[in-house]
């Protein structure tokens, strides 16, 4: 830990006292406490991401949860996409909070937008649920957040994986369909005047995506 010996000994000289001290002993407390509050923050801070990787692979794999979905789990954690990330709810493993960066060259660029996907009890047989909750201006996403895409509909298959989904939503951020819109005002004007709809579709990431601390490489939700 950044505590060494030399600093630890500091922290057991402030706390050694003795009765008739009192006084000088009160003006020591306030760097006791800093010192064994940074000794217990090194110490938890050294929980590097990895491990906590392997406590959501090990929690997968121990939960009740269809062996199809342990294992898209524990290669959606330990093999992430580039730009994406999905971590399941410790409480509830068919839940995931995910997050999907802007694609560089879009109206999105610089923005971090947060979505959640729910597995069905009849996944794969049905496909994921998820929309977004950050606000986005784009033709393939309503006001609730739910997304028109083909895969999350009819052209589902139970061959395709929670991967191929949010690889499919981050290419829909580089590449709007205003031919197959789920929101008719935003795709009317992005085929009609697009240079207006991107501008509004950039204040739109500046406005509501810019503002997420959480990125692609978020802590795993409580």
């Amino acid at each position: 830990f950044l505590l060494g010996g030399r600093s630890l000994m500091i922290v057991a000289a402030l706390a050694s006292t003795n009765n008739n001290d009192e006084q000088q002993a009160n003006s020591r407390l306030p760097w006791l406490g800093f010192l064994c509050c940074s000794y217990f923050c090194c110490k938890s801070s050294s929980l590097s991401v990895s491990n906590r990787r392997q406590n959501l692979i090990k929690m997968a794999d121990s939960s009740q949860l269809p062996r199809r979905i342990v294992k898209e789990t524990q290669r959606l954690i330990a093999e992430p996409v580039q730009g994406i990330s999905a971590t399941p709810y410790q409480d509830n493993l068919r839940y995931f909070a995910v997050a999907i960066e802007g694609p560089a060259d879009s109206p999105y660029e610089n923005g971090v937008f947060q979505l959640e996907l729910f597995l069905p009890s009849d996944y794969p047989m049905a496909p994921p649920k998820v929309r977004f909750l950050t606000k986005i201006y784009h033709p393939n996403v309503d006001k609730l957040g739910r997304i028109c895409l083909d895969i999350l509909k009819d052209k589902w298959s139970p061959a395709l994986q929670i991967r191929t989904v949010l690889l499919s939503i981050q290419a829909l951020l580089s590449a709007p369909n205003p031919d197959d819109p789920l929101d008719n005002n935003v795709a009317e004007l992005w085929k009609s005047n697009e240079v207006e709809a991107i501008r509004r579709a950039r204040e739109f990431t500046e406005s509501f995506a810019m503002k997420n601390t959480t990125t692609a490489a978020a802590a795993a939700p409580s």
